[in-house]
């Protein structure tokens, strides 16, 4: 999985001369809210996993994702200590949460006149690796 792209499953790489059989439909489908979000939390997990295996042996620290109903989070625990951010699936967009609940941003989705799929937060189109280091980026490393 291209950790830098959203996994479109039908994603098709049709030379230029052939885009009348660019399948839209199906291309469209693909940028929907819940299979974008079940392709960032395949992408966070990926990432837990890869944050874990940097951590110093020994580390009194680590990381994890929890499932709560259709929610997901990326917790820190050490000791007493537990932070988390939270991936919510709404309406309109996917919510993603501090440790307080408070909202972090939103990201909401755009299938643009070229055939892609494209995440928004702030009005800005990022790539998914970069709206999860938005997300995560200070749970990950800040003190760790």
């Amino acid at each position: 999985m291209d950790n830098n792209k959203v996994e479109v499953p039908h994603q098709s790489n049709q030379p230029e001369k052939d885009k009348s059989k660019f399948n839209w439909v199906s291309e469209r489908s693909s940028c929907s809210l819940p299979k974008v979000f079940q392709a960032l939390r395949a992408q966070v997990e990926e990432d837990v996993k890869t944050r874990n295996g940097l951590r110093p042996k020994n580390s009194p620290y680590e990381f994890s994702v929890e499932e709560a109903g259709s929610d997901f989070s990326v917790v820190f625990a050490s000791g007493d200590v537990r932070k988390s951010v939270t991936f919510s699936l709404a309406e309109h967009g996917i919510l993603v949460r501090g440790d307080k609940g408070e909202q972090m941003f939103e990201v909401r989705l755009t299938f643009t006149d070229d055939g892609q799929c494209q995440l928004i937060v702030n009005e800005k189109h990022l790539e998914s690796w970069q709206v999860r280091r938005m997300a995560l980026e200070e749970l990950l490393f800040v003190g760790h």
